[in-house]
């Protein structure tokens, strides 16, 4: 199953449930991220952490949903939002026919630098509960509708 995480700037929330996908699923999931407004950089904080725990970060970019709208992308079968609309963001809407659900995390790139490390543990740890949430479901003999029901149940997980 193929993961689009979206999000605004796809420098913090959206790199790091693409990473804890790609490791906990290995083999069941490929994640990927991307926003609709990219930072170009992804945040440093994402990036410590992410090592801290053991992730690999040599691919981890900030990019632009469009790579994956272009002919020859890998087909999405989900399409996950975490932006946290509370926060007054906007968050991307992909069009088509993936199953999609909305996970709303606040968004640790907006702490100030003394409370990164608090700010993006807090958004790891929920990112983590939701994503074991998910690969302990035999989703892949999923129909779409229970999916998506679950998916949705699944980003109500604080």
């Amino acid at each position: 199953m193929n993961i689009l995480v979206l999000c605004t700037g796809n420098s913090a929330r959206s790199i790091l449930l693409e990473s804890i996908f790609n490791t906990l699923g290995a083999g069941r999931v490929r994640a990927y991220s991307a926003g609709s407004d990219p930072t170009g950089k992804v945040h440093p904080q994402s990036l410590v952490l992410l090592n801290e725990l053991g992730h690999g970060t040599s691919g981890a970019r900030s990019k632009s949903w469009d790579e994956f709208a272009a002919e020859g992308a890998p087909e999405m079968d989900v399409v996950i939002t975490v932006c946290a609309s509370a926060a007054g963001e906007t968050c991307p809407v992909w069009p088509g026919a993936p199953v999609r659900a909305h996970w709303g995390v606040e968004d640790p790139a907006a702490a100030q630098q003394p409370d990164w490390d608090a700010a993006f543990r807090a958004a790891y740890a929920t990112l983590e509960k939701r994503a074991k949430a998910l690969l302990e479901m035999p989703f892949e003999t999923m129909a779409p509708a229970d999916l998506a029901q679950q998916l949705n149940r699944i980003g109500e997980i604080a």
